[in-house]
This record gives C-alpha cells, sequence and structure tokens, in this order.
C-alpha cells in the first residue's frame, strides 16, 4: 500500500489505522510500507527496550540488517532525544552511513529507537522526518500494547525501572557490556603480545562467570553498607574499564566513608554510575572520565564528568532509561552537556526509602480496569467482557495485561482471587 497524496488527512489516517491493527511481527513491514514513498529506503533498525526476548527487530535489506549490532545501535541512541528526529551519519554494518534516527518513550515504556536507512541519494525533507516521528510515536505504542500477547504474562513487562525482573535484566546486560568492552579492549591492545592477551582474556572470562554465577549474591546483602565498601564496589566494577583501553577513568571517593547507607541507594547508585558510564563511552571521542561520590545528610550526590564532544541530552534515548531507575527511588538525574567541553551529569538519591505504594493494590487500577476486573471476578471471558463494556477485544486483553501487571499476578483468576480478599466489587461499589 503507498499513499502517494500526504496532503489529504485521509492518508495518514489510512496509514495510523493499518499501523495500530498490525500484528506484532508485521509492525515494521508496515511501517515501511507507509514511508516507501515519502522516505525510499533500504532497511528499518528497531532497538527496544521492551521486549524480553530480543532487544534489536529489522525490517529490509537481509545482507544489510543482518550486520548492524546492538552495539552500533546503542551508540546511535546517545545521539537520538526521545520525540526529536536525528539526521546525521553513523556507523552502521561496519561502515559510516546516512541513517534517520527517531525515539520514542511512551508511558509505561523503556523507549525504542528507529533507525531508517535511506536509498542511496536520498536526502529526506523536513516534513517526511516529522511523519516518521509521528509514525514511529504510535508504532512504539502498538508494540507496547501487543507485548502481553506476544509473550507470557510474567514475562510481558516491559523494562520499567520498578520492576525488580527489570533491574535484574539491566544490571546483568550492563555487567556483560563492561567485560565484552573490558575483551576487545585487551584484544586490541598494542602493548601486550598475543601470548599475553589470550592469558589475560581467558582471566576475564573467568572472572566474568563466577560473578554471574553468583548475581543473586547481592540479594542477600545486610540492610545497609558502609559508604567505604559501596564505593569500593563501583572502583572495582569500573576499573577493568579503563585497564586496557584509551579512557582513564578517575575516581573521587566520598568523605564519610564508615557512614552506613541503605543497601538499595547503594546498588542504584553503582548500577546508575556504571550504566551512564558506559553511555558516555559509546559516544565516542572520550579520554577520561571522572567518577566521585558525595554523601550529604538527606542524599548520595553522584557526579560523573567526562571530556567527550559534549553532546549528550538529556532527552537521550540511553539517558532516558537511567532516569527512570533513579525517579523510582524518588532520586532525579541531571545532564548539562556543553559542546566540544564535555558532559556532567549528577545523580541525587535520597538516603531515605521511597514511599510505599498504598496496602490495598486495587487503588492503583483506573475505572476502566475495576469495570475489567469486575468482570473477572463473576468468570466473564474476553469476548462477553467487551460485549458488555462496548468495547473490543483487544481493548479488554491490554486492560487485563495491566491489571495483571498492576496487581503482581499471574493470571486471571489470582486477580479475581485477590479482588475477592480485598472485598471488591462490594467494598468500592459502595464508594462509586
Amino acid at each position: 500500500m503507498v499513499y502517494a497524496d500526504w496532503g489529504v488527512p485521509q492518508r495518514m489516517l489510512a496509514v495510523a489505522k493499518e499501523l495500530m491493527r498490525a500484528p506484532l511481527k508485521e509492525i515494521l513491514s508496515t511501517l515501511s510500507e507507509g514511508l516507501s514513498d515519502r522516505i525510499p529506503h533500504k532497511a528499518l533498525v528497531m532497538l527496544t527496550g521492551d521486549c524480553p526476548k530480543s532487544a534489536t527487530w529489522n525490517h529490509g535489506d537481509s545482507p544489510l540488517i543482518q550486520d548492524i549490532t546492538a552495539t552500533e545501535l546503542a551508540a546511535l541512541a546517545t545521539h537520538v532525544d526521545v520525540g526529536r528526529p536525528w539526521l546525521g551519519e553513523a556507523p552502521l554494518a561496519g561502515a559510516p552511513r546516512p541513517v534517520l534516527a527517531v525515539a520514542s518513550a511512551p508511558p509505561g515504556s523503556a523507549g525504542a529507537l528507529l533507525a531508517l536507512l535511506p536509498a542511496d541519494g536520498v536526502t529526506p525533507e523536513p516534513a517526511a522526518v516529522a511523519l516518521a516521528q509521528q509514525l514511529w510515536d504510535l508504532a512504539t505504542i502498538r508494540v507496547i500494547e501487543l507485548m502481553p500477547e506476544a509473550v507470557p504474562v510474567n514475562m510481558a513487562g516491559p523494562w520499567i525501572a520498578n520492576s525488580e525482573r527489570a533491574r535484574v535484566v539491566a544490571n546483568l546486560t550492563e555487567a556483560h557490556t563492561t567485560t565484552l568492552t573490558t575483551l576487545l579492549g585487551v584484544l586490541r591492545s598494542r602493548s601486550l603480545d598475543d601470548a599475553a592477551a589470550r592469558r589475560t582474556a581467558t582471566d576475564l572470562a573467568v572472572s566474568a562467570l563466577a560473578e554471574l554465577r553468583a548475581s543473586g549474591a547481592d540479594e542477600q546483602l545486610p540492610p545497609e553498607e558502609t559508604v567505604e565498601d559501596a564505593f569500593g564496589r563501583l572502583r572495582d566494577m569500573l576499573g577493568l574499564l579503563s585497564r586496557y583501553s584509551n579512557v582513564t577513568l578517575e575516581f573521587s571517593p566520598p568523605d564519610a566513608r564508615r557512614r552506613l547507607i541503605p543497601a538499595d541507594i547503594a546498588r542504584a547508585a553503582l548500577t546508575t554510575a556504571r550504566g551512564m558510564v558506559l553511555t558516555m563511552l559509546e559516544q565516542g571521542g572520550v579520554s577520561r572520565i571522572r567518577v566521585g561520590w558525595h554523601v550529604e545528610d538527606t542524599e548520595l550526590r553522584t557526579t560523573i564528568r567526562d571530556d567527550g564532544p559534549g553532546t549528550l541530552a538529556a532527552e537521550a534515548l540511553a539517558v532516558h532509561r537511567l532516569t527512570d531507575r533513579v525517579a523510582v527511588l524518588n532520586g532525579a538525574l541531571h545532564v548539562d552537556a556543553v559542546p566540544e567541553w564535555g558532559t556532567i551529569v549528577t545523580v541525587r538519591l535520597p538516603l531515605t526509602a521511597p514511599e510505599r505504594p498504598s496496602s490495598d493494590p486495587l487503588t492503583t487500577l483506573n475505572p476502566r480496569e475495576l469495570d475489567v476486573l469486575e468482570q473477572l471476578v463473576h468468570g466473564h471471558r474476553n469476548r462477553a467482557i467487551a460485549s458488555r463494556l462496548q468495547i473490543s477485544e483487544h481493548t479488554v486483553k491490554f486492560h487485563v495485561a495491566k491489571i495483571l501487571k498492576k496487581l503482581g499476578v499471574n493470571s486471571r483468576g489470582e486477580a479475581a482471587a485477590l479482588a475477592r480478599s480485598s472485598g471488591f466489587p462490594t467494598a468500592l461499589s459502595l464508594v462509586n
């Protein structure tokens, strides 16, 4: 389906309609077809934080898309702000290529990046670039809606910062990225001969495997630890990155070394610092990074400064994900970038535990979700619920998935049982 006349509103609506009706596996192909006449292109590649099975999706020229790596897309994500298209040249499939990149992060999403590779000699017009951003926003919403249908519900939650599973996945991903980055530094090092490089790489791999097997060890950490111990773990965690590379990492330890801080806050500070250092390295052009902690009466402040290009933005997709993690603990992340001078990132985490949600999980549901939950309590299936509430079956599925996630349960029966134990619908019916 090709739409030649985009001056007619019905054309835009027709493409949007096709996009919002597309199955999960056909979203990129539908988007590609819709954009083909405005921006002739070779391929579309997506980097998403919302799919637990695969971080990258693609459509188009097979030889090309097969060579584009998640690492290349992650580096591109440091230049692309959410909602602000980026048009330029970036390393993809091992070579610099013209690319149009757009990022979107609707509520409930860890964000998604789309890299569109124009056909040879094609330079997208501003109106076409804006159109690509709008359609990508719709496509990302569609992905979030369909994700519960693509995988089991208990695995379907996106990489939201307050999800325990998301935290573990993100931490392991960054740990593996650190290890692989270090291994590449060893193999590329000119100061090590072949035998020494193999021996060093083997030692690093063995250490990484040991860390992986002990990945659950931090769950048994005491509720508090000293600032000195926590900062020492941060230094050990990041030290590998500079041991065999051209990047110098400097550390500024805090003064109050013997002070006890909550283990959750220390862990968040560690993982956020690691994620930000990796993001800074992915920009390229960085030779020095300084990481410091400062402990005050009510907060732990982390400062990360680089001497890179100074183009990292607070709305860059890679930064957006770290900001979400910090926000869960009532913290804040601030980016101060000066072109050609570098970037300073400040992370503030309160030393008090975040407010706990209400003991009644039903209070997290909106009115429509309560309507659907009431139907679940009565044992109705999706078709009957759709008929009773005069909504589509797909909308019912979407609401059910949201209900299960908000209530922290894995099935419709568990949701109904939890609702009955809370006196629903009778108790809430008296209020409403």
